[in-house]
């Protein structure tokens, strides 16, 4: 359809195939579409809440990798098995770093599936079904996001040294005391490892980041963590 339309022709080489014009502006539109959508998930809905610059690089990323990956497998049409075989590799591996939190999570696992919706959607697909399936996920995550989930829980790792009021019955003290300390509005505090030989207990707070401005405290949480560890 795009060929007649457009009215542009293949071009060959000794015999060897150097475009497939038609084919080549289909790949140039979808991965337009899907990086629209991408961008508009992580930069416009994802950061202004996270604050995350590293995750923002990585999804945009392996978006356009796995889309990219996923249309030419389609087109080279190799093998089932080896194509399994492959994506088998991308799931075993993992970023040797922290954890990542179940949301990133939910947003690298977002991103991966529109890409590959993208992708691998064929001729059966119409454009306008393609638009739509893009657009509801959109709206999606858009009220979750803006609508409903107003507030945005962010968590940080405290060195408590007021080991006595680490008690189930002080815990109003310790959170009135963390609140001065800190000046957050503390929703709530987990109690983790207890280090009686230096009467520490290390604390993770959370707090709504709407009462605060912060950037990357998630950032300076782990590496409190690490540090402490090690």
């Amino acid at each position: 359809m795009l060929h007649s339309l457009l009215n542009i022709e293949d071009y060959t080489i000794l015999g060897l195939d150097i475009i497939h014009s038609s084919d080549f502006v289909e790949l140039l539109l979808r991965f337009a579409l899907n990086l629209a959508v991408v961008v508009t998930i992580v930069r416009g809905m994802y950061y202004p809440l996270a604050r995350r610059k590293d995750y923002l690089f990585t999804f945009i990323l392996v978006s356009s990798v796995v889309f990219l990956l996923c249309i030419l497998l389609e087109n080279v049409k190799l093998q089932l098995g080896f194509a399994f075989g492959l994506f088998a590799i991308f799931g075993i591996l993992r970023y040797r770093t922290n954890a990542i939190p179940i949301k990133e999570m939910t947003y690298l696992f977002l991103i991966i599936g529109i890409s590959v919706v993208n992708a691998l959607a064929n001729k059966k697909v119409s454009w306008a079904e393609l638009l739509f399936t893009n657009i509801i996920i959109l709206g999606i995550i858009y009220g979750l996001e803006k609508v409903w989930l107003l507030k945005h829980e962010s968590s940080k790792v405290v060195i408590y040294e007021k080991i006595d009021l680490i008690k189930p019955e002080k815990y109003d003290l310790m959170k009135k005391d963390l609140e001065e300390r800190t000046g957050l509005k503390i929703n709530r505090i987990d109690v983790g490892r207890i280090d009686f030989l230096r009467d520490t207990a290390k604390l993770v707070i959370y707090y709504y980041e709407s009462h605060v401005n912060l950037a990357d405290d998630r950032d300076n949480a782990y590496a409190v963590i690490e540090d402490d560890d090690d």
